[in-house]
């Protein structure tokens, strides 16, 4: 059973932290007399109350770890410092860490080392994404003056070479480069045993702590019929060697969007579908409504409020039928059927699944959240405390660079804990949807701050006017800051448009380093390069907020000095 202080949260820990200090506090007044604590100064009982507050904190823990470990016995001595379950981004970077401090790390891996993002996310949609731009980039030649006419695509051959690029960079994450680091790999299923064991295969290893990195996969929704349709998820549609000629995708999130994107242009006819009324609904709407303006303008269905209630077979072809959800525009009623819609494969990206099943959680009554992935505090330990997670297992970011991030926090509070413990920090998380144009954000979005009831303003400039952009046939879009009123602290920047994830990098390092726009501006930026465009944004914020009355100062001195 989970324990209170995982479930309940950091209010519950530091409310019990409290009432155990205070337990010593009065156990220690009763031993030293009343009177000896009555006669210090303020400033040492505040001293001595704090001591007694960490001391009340440490025995909290230390029932809490006992509880936790309850039926199982401690092993005398430890076969490794520290097992890593799974080998994507977190447990790869996890293993690392452990390896460079000389720690001894067995890394274990069911599937294929390097996990979603090497096999089956990020490097393989991004190779596809680049062959659809060499197509679109072809069509839109003629636009610079050049004609080459309609390019022809080879399908088995562009996925052939996706999976060139999955070869190419998979020994970075191969088992004998994190051998030659020091790491044990060991192929097989883990499972957890108790605090301290791990079973693979026949065999069970003892170890100090343990890292859970086994990440994330497809959901697929229960509709009606689903199971009767040879569906593709982003796991298996890389084993695609004929082009289908139509495809229906579930899901208007980024993976969603990013492969709508690249078959259209590959020349598939795609339609894509979500429930909710824009397309990336965690961006703000006007970055919701430029994608979906681009995407109509290049021949993609975009049907948004839309729900897909079955599917069926329909003389030999599959079909889904599709109903407009009550409320949005042209609803024809709940329960009204609006919509069938043949197709010959279907995506599902409706979203991820944390990875927990097998691997011995529920024994050990580890918490998960009601969203499905284990339940971590702040430091990234589960509610057993040798047992940390990290990565999409965890959340609540399922970015590869996240994971690497959150790496570093379980790795070394797993090894070094014991002396100083570091809390995962998620101020400044950046992402990017790789469609065209690029949408980037950090921070705040305007969606967030009403939400939060932050104040902010916004600082608006449009690519349009951008040099570089008009000179690459690429002006379309615009970067967005968001700052507190009169101020010019950066609280979140989106930006849509050519290299918007590169662009962002700035508006991070900004954030991350306690930098303004005002610094931003005073940067020189190499003329003509995209990257002006954050400095022509810190530039307009600027111009709204000159103090008037030193402008009005200095116009008066000019008209002093022409006499």
């Amino acid at each position: 059973m989970a324990t209170p202080w995982v479930r309940s949260g950091y209010r519950a820990e530091l409310v019990h932290a409290a009432m155990g200090s205070s337990f010593v506090f009065v156990f220690a007044v009763q031993i030293t007399g009343s009177s000896n604590v009555v006669e210090l100064s303020g400033l040492a009982g505040l001293a001595l109350f704090a001591v007694f507050l960490v001391a009340g904190m440490g025995l909290l823990v230390g029932l809490r770890r006992r509880q936790s470990w309850a039926g199982h016995r401690k092993p005398r001595r430890f076969d490794t410092n520290l097992v890593v379950i799974g080998a994507g981004s977190a447990g790869l970077v996890s293993a690392y860490i452990a390896s460079a401090v000389r720690a001894k790390v067995t890394l274990v891996e069911k599937h294929k080392m390097g996990g979603d993002c090497l096999n089956t996310g990020c490097v393989p949609s991004k190779a596809l994404i680049r062959a659809a731009r060499a197509v679109h980039e072809a069509r839109a030649a003629a636009e610079l003056g050049i004609n080459v006419g309609e390019p022809q695509v080879d399908f088995a051959q562009v996925m052939a070479r996706v999976q060139g690029v999955i070869d190419r960079v998979a020994p970075h994450d191969s088992m004998e480069r994190y051998t030659e680091l020091g790491v044990e790999c060991v192929p097989g299923e883990a499972t957890i045993l108790s605090p301290w064991e791990v079973r693979v295969g026949e065999r069970v290893l003892t170890t100090r702590n343990i890292i859970v990195a086994s990440g994330a996969s497809p959901m697929v929704p229960p509709i009606p019929g689903i199971e009767a349709v040879s569906y593709l998820t982003s796991d298996n549609l890389w084993q695609l060697e004929a082009q289908p000629r139509t495809l229906l995708i579930l899901g208007g999130g980024p993976i969603g969007c990013e492969l709508a994107q690249a078959f259209q242009r590959l020349g598939t006819a795609v339609t894509l579908v979500d429930m909710l009324p824009r397309l990336l609904p965690r961006e703000d709407e006007d970055v919701s409504a430029l994608v979906a303006a681009q995407f109509t303008a290049e021949g993609i269905r975009v049907l948004t409020s839309h729900k897909t209630i079955a599917f069926e077979k329909d003389g030999g072809r599959d079909v889904a039928i599709l109903e407009t959800v009550a409320g949005a525009k042209g609803a024809a009623g709940p329960g009204a059927v609006n919509l069938r819609l043949p197709f010959d494969k279907l995506l599902v990206a409706v979203g991820r699944r944390a990875n927990t099943e097998g691997l011995g959680l529920e024994a050990l009554g580890i918490a998960t959240t009601p969203t499905g992935t284990i339940a971590v505090d702040k430091y990234l330990r589960t509610s057993t405390p040798t047992i940390y997670a990290c990565g999409d297992v965890a959340g609540p970011y399922q970015f590869t660079h996240t994971a690497a991030h959150q790496a570093w926090y379980a790795a070394v509070n797993a090894l070094f804990g014991t002396i100083k413990k570091f809390r995962v920090d998620y101020r400044v998380i950046p992402w990017v949807t790789f469609i065209d144009p690029e949408v980037a954000r950090v921070g705040l979005s305007e969606d967030d701050a009403r939400a939060q009831g932050v104040a902010y303003e916004v600082t608006r400039y449009d690519l349009a006017d951008l040099d570089r952009a008009i000179a690459d046939n690429a002006a379309r879009g615009f970067v967005k800051v968001l700052t507190p009123p009169g101020r010019d602290r950066v609280l979140g920047a989106a930006i849509v448009g050519y290299h918007a994830g590169e662009l962002l990098t700035e508006f991070v390092t900004a954030m991350r380093q306690g930098l303004g726009l005002n610094q931003i501006l005073s940067t020189i930026h190499s003329y003509p390069t995209v990257s002006e465009a954050n400095k022509f944004a810190a530039g307009n914020w600027k111009r709204v907020h000159v103090p008037r009355k030193w402008l009005r100062l200095a116009a008066l001195l000019h008209r002093w000095k022409r006499g």
